[in-house]
């Protein structure tokens, strides 16, 4: 590999997005640029980036289709920026890597393996491997690594991942994967750095919450348990997913509204969830701001927060107790009243806000004398993405 090359870029696909990273490849704490495209497959789609002083540059406007175009445009782009000079490797996104543990170099056999598997995660999959393929054929000499989301919860314990399912569908790989795996790896390192290894590696629930949201037990700094399941739809409610759903409930949708899966599909991922509740939006800030005016509104985020308390309590009994609760994502770093909703009535977890810090958003929310220690952390996907495409290369 061309050592000359000093630069990693990571590329993080979303459903309607593609952001995208320059990182010193000797000094990852430096960020030359990012950015994103939002908005694609609609009119008003964007390309916005920052330099690595922070300046917030004008927005282009861009036709893209799909996350193929997406990408084509991008690399058009970044070729003119000169961006590709410099780029020892791209690391990529892959939301579902099944029994993958760890970071693998992209090959023409893991690009068959991705395509096998699209039927299980039909909402991230096939636009990831889109920007793949998009790379290696403008740029076929350039080493791609797919990092995983599912791979941070390849350490739980069998029981945890077992579903309660004929056998048979075990043998098929329907199981409970997780993910945010590479949120949650950021988050671990992070917490080692501000609070110590032997904090890392206590009993730690990480709580990412954001559009998608999920939650985290983590002990000895491996999870042993996780919201989401055999798809990012499952655990926690989100901004348009349901979470968990009764089985029986699902097929009384379908037949009842006589919907295709396809249809299911679309329903469970795109329409549901704080969407769905509320039936005017997606974003917790929109209904924060409408809640004492819209009973809707009100109801969705009720629900978030009674959701996400549950689930605190449940990891706790799983961890045999707790001594940090840590708060990221654009709901969990931004969103004073929902951290406080959710420790409601978590005092017998030794969970006490100090309100002060926690409308600041301060680094530590919790009161002094609170048993559990309450953290903000602001998660960095694209970084450790960065992290473990650097550690990768260097060993090639």
């Amino acid at each position: 590999m061309n050592k000359d090359k000093d630069c990693i870029l990571t590329i993080n696909g979303g459903s309607s997005s593609v952001k995208f990273a320059f990182y010193k490849a000797e000094e990852l704490q430096v960020r030359l640029l990012h950015g994103k495209i939002d908005r694609i497959g609609l009119k008003d789609s964007k390309l916005t980036f920052n330099n690595e002083k922070g300046d917030q540059q004008d927005a282009l406007e861009v036709e893209v289709s799909d996350h193929k175009s997406a990408a084509n445009f991008l690399i058009d782009w970044l070729e003119k920026q000169d961006g590709f000079s410099s780029v020892r490797a791209v690391g990529h996104r892959v939301v579902h890597g099944m029994n993958h543990t760890g970071p693998e170099l992209i090959t023409p056999e893991l690009l068959d393996e991705l395509h096998r598997i699209t039927p299980y995660d039909p909402d991230h999959l096939p636009e990831e491997i889109e920007l793949i393929e998009a790379f290696r054929q403008r740029h076929p000499k350039l080493y791609q690594i797919a990092c995983f989301d599912t791979a941070f919860h390849c350490s739980m314990p069998r029981v945890a991942k077992l579903l309660s399912i004929p056998r048979r569908f075990d043998t098929m790989g329907i199981r409970r994967y997780g993910f945010h795996g590479l949120s949650y790896a950021f988050l671990i390192e992070e917490l080692a750095r501000i609070a110590g290894t032997k904090t890392a590696h206590g009993r730690v629930i990480l709580a990412h919450l954001g559009n998608g949201a999920s939650l985290a037990a983590v002990f000895e700094g491996k999870s042993i348990d996780t919201t989401m399941g055999f798809t990012p739809a499952g655990g926690l409610m989100m901004g348009s997913r349901p979470g968990d759903l009764d089985p029986g409930a699902a097929w009384y949708m379908m037949r009842s509204e006589n919907l295709t899966p396809k249809q299911f599909n679309n329903l469970i991922n795109h329409e549901s969830g704080l969407l769905g509740v509320s039936e005017t939006s997606s974003d917790m800030h929109d209904l924060l701001d409408n809640q004492k005016s819209d009973i809707r509104a009100a109801e969705a985020v009720e629900l978030f927060c009674y959701q996400a308390r549950k689930w605190i309590g449940a990891f706790a009994a799983a961890l045999g107790g707790l001594d940090t609760l840590v708060f990221s994502g654009g709901i969990g770093e931004n969103a004073p009243e929902v951290r406080t909703r959710i420790c409601e009535g978590l005092g017998f977890l030794g969970i006490e806000i100090e309100e002060k810090k926690n409308k600041a958003n301060s680094p530590v929310i919790s009161t002094d004398s609170g048993q559990t220690t309450i953290r903000v952390i602001h998660t960095d996907e694209e970084w450790m993405i960065a992290k473990t495409v650097n550690q990768m290369i260097n060993h090639t």
